[in-house]
């Protein structure tokens, strides 16, 4: 089997086309309830392919040539799980929660390669 870093992504506008600013109060607490239920439902069945839970992330800051600075990206998340195929991977996230309740984006599936033996 092979491993794959899934990032949830994010972005301004998948917030605006979701109408989730628009919302009442009383509509996100119970779209945030459906979407957790949702959420731990779609753990559960792939629960033999987590490798690692993952978890939501925070702000951005880049190290670089021209030291540390603060940046923004649309990633807003990461789970490992593992499948036969790259594409078996990505139809793990078919309808995800994350976009299809909640206001993100998509989630951005890659292979994590092995290290290069020298």
């Amino acid at each position: 089997m092979k491993q794959f870093l899934a990032i949830y992504t994010g972005t301004t506008s998948a917030q605006e086309r979701s109408g989730w600013d628009q919302l009442s109060e009383a509509q996100r607490t119970e779209r945030i309830k459906q979407g957790m239920t949702a959420w731990m439902d779609w753990g559960e069945r792939h629960k033999g392919a987590i490798v690692v839970q993952g978890s939501p992330l925070g702000k951005t800051k880049r190290a670089g040539m021209n030291g540390v600075t603060d940046i923004k990206n649309a990633m807003v998340g990461w789970v490992v799980v593992q499948a036969e195929t790259h594409e078996d991977a990505a139809k793990m996230f078919l309808d995800h929660p994350h976009f299809a309740i909640f206001p993100g984006d998509s989630v951005e599936i890659m292979e994590c390669l092995p290290i290069p033996q020298l």
